[in-house]
């Protein structure tokens, strides 16, 4: 009996390392093809095609190619302003209509949100051609706007903001009311401080879905000078030759701001997502 207690702690220590064995497999898996991806860009020629996992002689040639003989640096600042630009509009419209949802009633409040959420079930490749044909007839083919344009506004974020502002007690609007706030400062002042793992949550997601698009940047902008990274890595792949250690480099220099992004943010993922009900 003396030995029971000892035994009964094991069992947690077992199931504890456990987990940290299966998270660290886990871990290593998804990082392995950005150190690989990095290795790769130290390569040149053909030693990208041999099996080798290091280089034999590691260089930055392809780093200095790419920021001295290439428009990277335009196509960083092209990514860069369209995924800001874009994670502002989001977080702006998406919470305001979000708000308007949640703390007013109006008829056809319902239908306007199943109409929104519905938006979520059309796939991306459906709506290439609607908003190519609205682009054009804008006259925003080959600028910032029609690069941006679809992605102004979006249904996941105002279900996200809708679910948060659902936590903020209506006592609060009430007494801002009373206090002689308008609506839109109430919004502002009082009810959007209370949402903030949501809007830190929402900024990654759009920031990082607008840096890594390139199916919508690649179809609006014909202009090199407007080139997204996505898209302008794309022009280092030929009909007879894929210059890989380049293509490997931009990526590893298009990771850092994502990098940064989830760095600074990551610990409003998880609690955004859960207390948004996303989890039943």
């Amino acid at each position: 009996m003396s030995n029971l207690p000892t035994n009964m702690k094991a069992v947690p220590d077992m199931k504890k390392l456990l987990t940290w064995t299966v998270l660290c497999i886990g871990g290593l898996a998804m990082i392995m093809p950005l150190i690989f991806m990095f290795i790769t860009s130290l390569k040149v020629g053909e030693e990208v095609y041999t099996l080798s996992f290091w280089p034999d002689e590691p260089t930055l040639e392809n780093y200095i190619y790419l920021f001295e003989n290439s428009n990277f640096l335009i196509w960083f600042f092209n990514s860069f302003v369209v995924a800001i630009v874009t994670t502002i509009s989001v977080l702006f419209f998406d919470s305001l209509v979000g708000y308007t949802l949640c703390k007013f009633e109006f008829k056809g409040k319902k239908l306007v949100f199943v109409a929104i959420l519905s938006t979520l079930l059309i796939p991306t490749e459906m709506l290439v051609i609607p908003w190519y044909l609205m682009v054009k007839d804008f006259g925003w083919l080959d600028t910032y706007w029609g690069i941006m344009f679809p992605g102004m506004i979006s249904g996941f974020g105002v279900f996200l903001m809708k679910q948060f502002f659902e936590t903020v007690p209506d006592d609060y609007i009430h007494a801002a009311r009373i206090d002689g706030l308008n609506e839109f400062q109430i919004w502002w002042k009082v009810a959007m401080p209370m949402v903030g793992p949501a809007l830190s949550a929402l900024a990654i997601f759009t920031f990082l879905g607008n840096w890594t698009a390139f199916l919508w940047p690649m179809i609006v902008s014909n202009d090199p000078e407007l080139y997204t990274v996505p898209v302008g890595l794309a022009s280092f792949s030929g009909e007879f030759n894929t210059d890989w250690e380049l293509i490997m480099a931009g990526a590893s220099v298009a990771t850092i701001p994502t990098l940064i992004v989830f760095i600074l943010l990551q610990k409003y993922i998880v609690r955004g997502v859960v207390m948004s009900g996303l989890k039943g």
